[in-house]
């Protein structure tokens, strides 16, 4: 079976244009020819799961379109997506960020879905699908130190509930590196798909690794790729893998 984790940053790219004419006014640009490119990369992969961080949903810069949605027709998939803002958040009532959000899409077939709502920071949803063989849950955690130690703890409790072989894929934003997840593999028993730690952020020239997919030993990692590709902020993650 393959995976995809991919941050795609609503499709709103990277590099110098990003930046044009003012720092950042790449989020309120349209994102129309660069999802397309993004699109053309994820199906040229052939994944059977595909995690994507930061998705618009349907704001103007997607021209009203949402992008999992748009991308599962694609490919025929399933996607399963929602806002990455707790439901009583101002956030998740402000124009164009109420339709950031996080999503998953496959073609196994889905036993349940459920959304998860961290009590801790701004983005707080996690989504938890279970699958025939196995429980995924897709993460895009807090910026701030503090609220990612909160909702790893938190997170660590829903992972050891689990009845079946799990993964936990994402961007983590471990800004202090990979010790900052020392105790939710402690506690959880989980392993890092990515052994060798290789980076996946800035996208350009990679320096810390902030995407992870972290499994349970009854998954057999069989190959990792980290494709230098840029139309993101960061590189996404592709990962062979099959169960014991």
């Amino acid at each position: 079976m393959r995976m995809l984790v991919y941050n795609i940053r609503y499709a709103a790219g990277t590099g110098r244009r990003f930046h044009f004419p003012f720092p950042g006014s790449g989020y309120v640009k349209d994102t129309g020819e660069n999802m397309k490119k993004i699109t053309r990369f994820i199906r040229s992969v052939g994944a059977d799961i595909v995690g994507l961080v930061e998705v618009d949903t349907g704001s103007y810069r997607a021209r009203r379109q949402n992008q999992a949605s748009e991308l599962a027709r694609q490919l025929k998939f399933e996607a399963v997506h929602g806002t990455k803002y707790g439901r009583s958040s101002m956030t998740a009532r402000l124009p164009v960020l109420s339709k950031q959000g996080n999503a998953v899409l496959t073609n196994r077939r889905i036993v349940d879905r459920r959304f998860r709502y961290l009590n801790n920071g701004v983005k707080r949803l996690v989504i938890e699908l279970e699958l025939d063989d196995l429980n995924l849950f897709l993460v895009h955690l807090s910026l701030k130190y503090k609220h990612r130690q909160h909702q790893l703890s938190e997170l660590s409790h829903w992972v050891r509930g689990s009845g079946k072989p799990v993964i936990v894929a994402g961007d983590f934003n471990v800004f202090r590196g990979e010790r900052e997840l020392d105790v939710f593999l402690a506690k959880t028993g989980l392993q890092n798909a990515n052994c060798n730690g290789f980076p996946s952020h800035p996208s350009r020239a990679p320096k810390r690794q902030l995407d992870y997919i972290l499994h349970s030993p009854q998954i057999v990692a069989t190959d990792l790729q980290i494709p230098s590709v840029t139309y993101s902020d960061h590189v996404p993650l592709i990962w062979d893998f099959q169960l014991q």
